[in-house]
């Protein structure tokens, strides 16, 4: 979204987890990621090269091997995300019922042991601090949001004038009167109950997700999550943690040898920012067409960690993009230490390394992708048509979408133009929400170039070398944020669990 106020006396940049350096790592968790010049090119994905991992068993005496499963969710709590809240939270009740009644891919009930942690995209940037800020304004960067969403409604008015008010996101799935609350910082529950006060774990979950509409505008779900997974963390490790404001936490979220699944759910373009100089440097910025100066907007985000090439300037279409590092002066490919964002390699380091531990790890994105039209129809109920295959990074263009352009008819009658959009994204849409049954065009996303990276890692491609066996493992899947119906997206998540879910019996 386009950034609050003007420019800033910026701060230095936030010194977590090593950042500044490309070689680092916190109680044994490597976030060197891969080799310098391991990036992947402008029109193929980069995969992961591990081979996939098994849960090891928590009992060697019986041989049950491990049913733990350890699900974080980053949510976007920016401007415009409240009615993708609300659809994805009308879908938490099919999660918890799928988490239940698990099975592994040889059909035997898995009896899952499950935390749930909830955190949001807000990871704090110096362009979102101004006179509009509301005075209990707190980015989460990564901590876990344990209250429900009634006791927070103020987080669902947004910022300036005439502000959006969106309660609904929170009132249509959480119960105002008495919401279901976990007594601890995350969800759990198991075959033999839960922790969760007033309802089920299902009316928890539905009550904790929704996270509102007034968080930082320059999103950052990779850090939130990296964040989130921090070993260090005092709601990773309880016993070690000295901040009194974590001081009722009994149990980690993260369990050894549990399986690591993660959900981001955004509408932007990551904007992890390892070195914030550039919110008040001109290099990554666009040109503003009301002042026609170069001024902060979302687009710092989309040009400061991506690289486009091909493009054809009779249509805006560019032949691919992908993730790179660019130093402060708009260099492309230099080391991680030079990156003015952290670079993907950090993260994609941090999950490696927690696979290496003993955990699997698998991811879902709800990201700007087109809607998917097919799905496998065996786990992991993996994408087969539409979504990333469909996906056409382009300029933004004139008149609107019902006309065959990008401006949604609301805007283009109050004067947007394709410069406009622009100016604030640097990129056009990854998809368009539409509802046919009201007409209404539901909102746009921006493509997820540096969050699929990532994702896509996690991959495991088949071995050429080994023609009788096909080693490929799915472990990322990649659904559409403007989509009107998440259960797709609930289903890819569980089919990915059951898919990388070892026998239990």
């Amino acid at each position: 979204m386009v950034a609050l106020g003007p420019g800033c006396g910026c701060a230095p940049p936030i010194e977590i987890l090593g950042s500044g350096s490309a070689s680092t790592s916190v109680d044994g968790v490597d976030l060197t990621g891969p080799p310098e010049g391991s990036t992947s090119s402008l029109d193929t994905a980069s995969t992961g090269d591990t081979d996939p991992v098994t849960l090891p068993c928590s009992d060697p005496d019986t041989g049950v091997c491990s049913n733990r499963i350890d699900l974080l969710f980053v949510i976007d709590n920016s401007g415009t995300m409240g009615e993708e809240q609300l659809n994805l939270a009308k879908n938490f009740p099919m999660l918890i019922e799928q988490l239940q009644t698990l099975e592994d891919r040889h059909g035997n009930p898995v009896g899952a042991d499950v935390n749930i942690m909830v955190t949001t995209s807000d990871f704090d940037n110096p362009q979102c601090h101004g006179s509009w800020n509301k005075p209990d304004y707190v980015p989460a960067k990564g901590s876990p949001v344990h209250t429900a969403c009634v006791d927070r409604l103020e987080r669902f008015t947004g910022y300036g004038d005439e502000p959006l008010v969106i309660e609904e996101a929170c009132l249509e799935v959480c119960d105002p009167i008495a919401p279901a609350e976990p007594t601890d910082q995350f969800i759990h529950f198991d075959p033999d109950g839960s922790n969760v006060m007033g309802g089920s774990p299902a009316d928890a979950l539905a009550c904790l997700g929704p996270q509102g509409i007034d968080g930082c505008g320059y999103e950052a779900p990779l850090e939130s999550m990296l964040q989130a997974l921090n070993p260090s963390a005092c709601w990773n490790d309880p016993a070690g943690c000295d901040d009194p404001a974590w001081a009722f936490i009994d149990e980690p979220f993260l369990r050894d040898g549990a399986l690591l699944a993660i959900a981001i759910i955004t509408d932007e373009a990551d904007c992890s920012v390892r070195d914030f100089s550039i919110m008040d440097e001109p290099t990554f910025m666009e040109i503003d067409p009301i002042s026609g100066q170069k001024l902060p907007s979302s687009a710092i985000c989309w040009n400061a960690g991506v690289v486009c090439d091909g493009l054809e300037p009779d249509t805006g279409v560019y032949a691919g993009c992908a993730a790179t590092n660019k130093g402060v002066e708009g260099a492309v490919g230099v080391s991680d230490a030079q990156a003015v964002l952290h670079p993907t390699g950090r993260y994609k380091g941090l999950l490696q390394s927690l696979r290496g531990q003993g955990r699997e790890v698998i991811m879902l994105g709800v990201l700007g992708v087109p809607e998917v039209t097919d799905h496998a129809p065996v786990p992991p109920h993996q994408p087969i048509a539409g979504g990333l295959e469909a996906l056409v990074y382009r300029q933004w263009r004139d008149p609107d979408v019902p006309a065959g352009g990008d401006i949604l008819p609301d805007e283009w009658n109050d004067g947007t133009r394709a410069v406009r959009k622009q100016f604030e994204f640097g990129i056009g849409p990854g998809c368009t929400g539409y509802d046919p049954a009201t007409d209404v065009y539901t909102g746009q996303a921006i493509p997820p170039v540096r969050i699929r990276d990532v994702c896509e890692s996690l991959n495991t491609p088949d071995d050429p070398m080994t023609s009788e066996i096909d080693e490929t493992r799915i472990r990322c899947c990649v659904e559409s944020i403007c989509d009107d119906d998440f259960s797709p997206a609930i289903r890819c998540l569980t089919g990915l669990i059951q898919d990388a879910v070892v026998p239990v019996g």
